[in-house]
Formats: structure tokens, sequence, C-alpha cells
């Protein structure tokens, strides 16, 4: 007897958001909808010694080229990584390429950005190979990973997308600690690192793909999600969008510009971590092990605290919880000043991380909460460009301001810094929503009265 696939029913919720039901995620690829998940999670896994690894690394990649020109090479594969973010949303929307097709090129591009750190003996190369190449590779691969996974849980897409980006975080545990060990064998984890990257990213790439335009699991009433709290614990404190917004009228609102400011800063502040914590503790006489400790544990908490965000945010809301989380980070450069152990200065490592990592998924689904789902894929790809400038200022601008005032001034000056930005998250305000502030209601007296 064949299995007969039920027809496809369009719906709308009580907002006007459209929702496509009567599919079960294993008709339509015959497995269940976790298989994406973690095949996005281990692509991201496999891509993540690019960013994570680096800082540890970049003592020993200096062939010559000097300290301030080695850290530019991770600024511009920053750059190159968050701003194919663009061009990656238009070939999905427009073009419709599958996800296993970038992310497999993806994979590839990322395979000889590693290579390239294991081999290349001009600067030229290292440029071209690892911070052009790697970082568009690397740039596809997390483009079409986190817009996949989330299309397949939009009941938890705030949670599915720290998940599955902080495997780009926790992925470059392993190579950290391999690049600690064994100091002097650097061009030996890339070159093992390259090879396992690029099988993990063919396979598990091969399975990602994407369902349905407004798909929505089968098994869950949609138009009851809207508006039932014990189903959709987001409700209380965050608000869906009013309407729709392309990517022009977002910028009008003031709204999206806003958010890009923050996440740059904040993406700043968590990249200067990543890139100087291993070389800073060096720097303060804690050793070798302390600053692959230190770095190891960012890099497992940046990733690992996401998803926990992102549950935080549903409950208490998507603002709150991104001050919280940048306040975190602020005040972690600050310890990082001030600590006077190698096990204090481990223990701020891990906070930076936490906060430096947190906000990406939150501020991910403010962009559909702000502007709507129609243009969601451009409006976050305008807001994760952030990352560049991000990127070019909290590596390359701060090794060149290393070189001239050191670590402890640059540290504490992005600390407080981290901690003005977490205050202005309150300028942050939904398009279209009128601000319903409580006022003394004076009034007249009542005739008579």
């Amino acid at each position: 007897m064949n299995h007969v696939i039920p027809t496809p029913r369009d719906v709308r919720d009580v907002y006007g958001r459209r929702y496509r039901i009567g599919e079960d995620a294993r008709e339509l690829t015959g497995h269940s909808r976790r298989w994406q998940l973690w095949a996005a999670l281990a692509c991201m896994v496999a891509i993540s010694p690019l960013q994570y690894s680096f800082g540890t690394a970049a003592l020993g990649l200096d062939r010559g080229w000097g300290a301030t020109q080695t850290l530019w090479l991770l600024a511009i594969f920053v750059a190159c990584q968050a701003l194919v973010a663009i061009p990656a949303a238009w070939i999905q929307r427009v073009r419709r390429a599958t996800p296993t097709q970038l992310v497999v090129l993806g994979g590839v591009l990322a395979s000889i950005g590693l290579a390239a750190l294991a081999h290349a003996h001009s600067y030229v190369a290292a440029v071209v190979g690892y911070a052009l190449l790697g970082g568009i590779g690397a740039g596809l691969v997390y483009s079409a990973c986190i817009t996949t996974s989330a299309r397949w849980f939009p009941d938890r897409r705030t949670a599915t997308i720290g998940f599955v980006t902080g495997g780009f975080a926790v992925g470059a545990v392993p190579s950290i600690a391999l690049l600690a060990i064994f100091e002097s064998s650097q061009r030996i984890v890339f070159d093992v690192t390259a090879l396992v990257a690029l099988l993990i990213v063919v396979v598990a790439g091969g399975l990602l793909k994407d369902p349905p335009r407004y798909w929505w699991p089968a098994d869950l009433d949609a138009q009851a999600w809207a508006v039932d709290r014990k189903l959709n614990r987001s409700i209380p404190n965050n608000a869906p969008a009013v309407r729709h917004y392309r990517p022009a009228e977002a910028m009008r609102t003031g709204a999206l510009p806003m958010m890009w400011l923050l996440l740059a800063i904040s993406t700043a502040l968590s990249l200067l971590g990543i890139a100087f914590v291993a070389s800073y503790a060096v720097m303060s006489d804690f050793g070798l092990a302390i600053a692959g400790a230190a770095a190891g544990m960012l890099a497992a908490v940046n990733g690992l605290g996401r998803s926990s965000a992102g549950h935080l945010s549903d409950r208490f809301g998507r603002r709150r919880v991104l001050a919280a989380v940048l306040m975190i980070e602020g005040f972690a450069h600050v310890g990082l000043v001030i600590a006077g152990s190698g096990w204090a200065f481990v223990v701020c490592a891990m906070f930076a991380g936490l906060g430096g990592g947190a906000f990406y998924a939150i501020m991910a689904n403010l962009v559909l909460e702000f502007f709507g789902e129609n243009s969601l894929l451009q409006n976050q790809a305008i807001l994760y460009s952030a990352k560049a400038a991000g990127g070019l200022i909290g590596i390359g601008v701060a090794a060149s301001l290393i070189a001239t005032v050191g670590y402890r001034p640059l540290f504490l000056g992005a600390g407080l810094l981290g901690l003005l930005t977490a205050l202005s998250v309150r300028l942050l305000k939904q398009p279209g929503r009128p601000a319903l502030s409580i006022r003394q209601q004076l009034g007249t007296p009542v005739a008579g009265e």
C-alpha cells in the first residue's frame, strides 16, 4: 500500500503570519528534522578552527611578517566571512542555491584556508589562501547552516541559532589544545584539521535540505502557538513584528542601523578576546598552559552559552537578556586586566566567552521580531555585515594599538565600552509599535463632584 503524503495547507495566525502545515519532516527528507540540526552543527564544528584557533596559533604563525601583520590576517578573514553573508542570502533567495551546494563549496574553501595557515610562506599567499578564500568559505557554511536549521525549527528559532552557531566556537577546543601542547607541530595540526573539516562538511553538508517556505511542524498547532503562552513561552516578552519591512524600509526606521552599531561594537569586543587572550596571558607571565586554558575556555563557553541565552531570551525578553550578556562581556574584559592569578584570568576569559557569543542568536531573532519574515535573509545579512567592522577594529586596529599602548589600557577601555553598549540596548525600539509610557493622568474635575 502506497503512503499518501498529505496535501499542505496555508494558514494564518491572528497577526497575519503565514504557516505551511500538513507536511512532516520525515516525508520531506526521509529523516526527522533533528538530522538537519545535527548536520548543520557538524559543519559549523568542522570550520571552527579557522577563527577560534587563530589566537593560540598566532605566535607561531609569524614567519617574518611581524605580530601586527599576523593579526591582520584574522581581521581580514572575519571581514570576508561576515560580508559574504549578503551575497549568500541573495544566492539562496534569488538563485535558489541549495544549502548542500553552499556548504560543500564553503567547506572546500575553508579547508584551503586551514592548509594555507600551515604552508603559506609569503604574506600575500596567506592573505589570499586563509583570509580571502578561507573567510569566504566560512561565511558560506555559516550562512547556509544557520538559515537551514532555523527554517526547520521555526518554533525554537533563537535557541536553534544559538545551538548551531555555538558549534562555530566549541569545535575549535580540540585544535586549541593540540596547538598549545604541540607548539612546534602547528603545520601538522592544521593539515589534519583541514582534512577532517573537508570530510565532515562533504558528508554532513550532503544531508542539508531546506523545507518549503513558511513550513511549520505538522505536530504543532500554528494558530494556537501564536497566542498560547504555554506552547510559546516567548509571547509575554517578545512581540511579533508589526509588518514586514524590506531592507531599505528597515534602514529608514533607524532600528536596523542601531542594531548594526551595537553588533559591530559587541563583535569587536568579542573578537578582541578571541584574538588576544592567549598572547595577553603569555605577556602577563601566566605561561603557555594558562594561555591555552583561557583560549579553550573562552571558545567553549562562547559556544555553549548561546543556546541557553536563546532560551532565557524567550522567557525574559530579547532586549533584557541582550543587555545582560553585553554587561557580562564588559565586566569580563575589565576582569582580565585586574586578574592577579592564572586561575582568575581563566575564569574571566570564560565569562568573556559567555558574553561574547550569546548576543549573536538574540540579535538574529530580533531582526525577525522587528522587521518580519518576508525579507528576513536580507535584513539578517545586513546586520551580520557589522561583524566585518567589528573584526577590522577589534583585531586589526587593536593589534596596532597594542603595539603602541599595550594590553591593559586596551582591554580596560574595551570593557568600559562594553558596559556602555549594554546600557544602550534600551534605545532599541520595535518599529511601528508606539511606546506606552506610564504617566500620571491629571485630567479635570468632574462637574458636580
